[in-house]
């Protein structure tokens, strides 16, 4: 190896180990910073923008709202808990059980139910890109361990809640509230926080707006299964 070659060498291994250092004091700043301060963007809704602008036939729009977890509805925070990780309270992060199973249910073609669990969701929605990649899947899983490092459960609740798309262009609760029922989210009945959590799964194919047959179905089950749980949701 040549002394020119050498030196290239040892400048590309001081870059890429300032970079790595940079990227954790930044990744670590952040979820600091947003264990207090609302979710301004994220890199979904930066990411479905210009897909809108692009097509002539659907409205540019983006509707968003931040609201305290204590202007959430209950109902709706116990449904999506109900719907999407009903072992949220007491998993660090990860259901390995819910990963199993997702596994063994999307081997028999039924992909309605991912094994990603809110938290999970969670990080992948404000620090990451929606793409597909193994490289991707594992900064979500660094950025899950930070949160349920950090935050506690009711604020990734609460950011989960006001984040999420549940419609094309509506992110959060109180949005999707306005959207579809006129209302604050605070105010949400149990079928209609039930619904909501229906499509979460997919909001783009499933709608909340005249939903189909499949999501009137899944409503009624995420209605029984907020009943099984007392209509309540402990934060502890």
């Amino acid at each position: 190896m040549t002394v020119q070659s050498s030196s290239f060498f040892k400048r590309m291994l001081r870059f890429i180990g300032k970079s790595i250092k940079w990227f954790f004091i930044i990744s670590v700043v952040s979820v600091v910073v947003f264990k207090w301060l609302p979710v301004p963007m994220t890199p979904l809704m930066i990411w479905s923008l210009p897909k809108q602008m692009l097509n002539s036939e659907r409205k540019l729009r983006l509707k968003k709202d931040w609201e305290s977890i204590e202007n959430i509805s209950p109902n709706l925070q116990l449904a999506v808990v109900c719907s999407e990780d009903q072992n949220f309270l007491k998993h660090n992060g990860f259901d390995l059980v819910a990963i199993k199973k997702a596994l063994k249910n999307n081997e028999r073609g039924r992909k309605i139910k991912g094994g990603s669990t809110i938290s999970q969701q969670t990080a992948k929605n404000v620090f990451l890109l929606p793409t597909r990649s193994y490289i991707r899947k594992a900064f979500e899983v660094y950025f899950t361990f930070l949160i349920e490092l950090i935050w506690s459960k009711e604020r990734i609740l609460e950011v989960y809640l006001n984040v999420i798309e549940f419609g094309d262009g509506i992110y959060g609760a109180e949005a999707a509230s306005r959207q579809f029922f006129h209302k604050s989210a605070k105010d949400l009945s149990k079928e209609e926080a039930a619904l909501l959590a229906s499509v979460l799964p997919n909001p783009i194919k499933y709608k909340a707006e005249n939903p189909s047959s499949f999501i009137n179905r899944r409503k009624r089950w995420v209605v029984r299964q907020m009943r099984m749980w007392g209509n309540h949701l402990p934060m502890e």
